[in-house]
C-alpha cells in the first residue's frame, strides 16, 4: 500500500467516525421543520457528502429514535401507492435537537479556537 493510499484510508476512517458521531443530530435537523418518509429522508441525507448513509444505517437508527420517543412514525397510504412510514420530531425530539445543537456549536467554537490559537498557552480549566 502506498503512502497516498494509507492517507486516503485514514481520511476515510476519520470521515466515517465523524459521520457516526453527528448522524443523530443530522437526522433531527432534517426533521426539524418537516415530516419525511424513510426513503425521502435517506435521499436528503445522501445529497450531503458528510451525511451520506445507507438504508441499513438509517432505519435501525430511526427505530431507536422512535423507541426513545424522539421521533414519531406514522404509516400513510396516499392513493394507490404503497403505504409509507413518515417520521417527525416529537416534543422530546425538539428538546433533544436543541441540546445537540448547543453541544455542536460549543464543539465548533472550541475547535475553531484551537485552530486559531495553536500556541502553547494553556487556558484555565472551567470550574477552577
Amino acid at each position: 500500500m502506498t503512502t497516498e493510499e494509507k492517507e486516503e484510508k485514514i481520511q476515510e476512517k476519520w470521515e466515517v467516525q465523524l459521520r457516526k458521531g453527528t448522524l443523530e443530530l443530522v437526522i433531527l435537523a432534517a426533521l426539524q421543520h418537516r415530516t419525511l418518509y424513510g426513503l425521502e429522508l435517506l435521499k436528503l441525507l445522501q445529497s450531503f457528502k458528510s451525511a451520506a448513509i445507507t438504508e441499513g444505517t438509517l432505519y435501525p437508527l430511526l427505530d431507536r429514535l422512535k423507541r426513545e420517543g424522539i421521533v414519531d412514525a406514522q404509516w400513510v397510504q396516499d392513493g394507490d401507492t404503497r403505504p409509507r412510514k413518515y417520521y417527525s420530531l416529537t416534543a422530546t425530539g425538539h428538546h433533544k435537537l436543541a441540546d445537540l445543537v448547543t453541544l455542536w456549536r460549543q464543539s465548533v467554537l472550541d475547535i475553531e479556537f484551537l485552530l486559531a490559537h495553536p500556541g502553547p498557552a494553556i487556558l484555565p480549566v472551567q470550574g477552577e
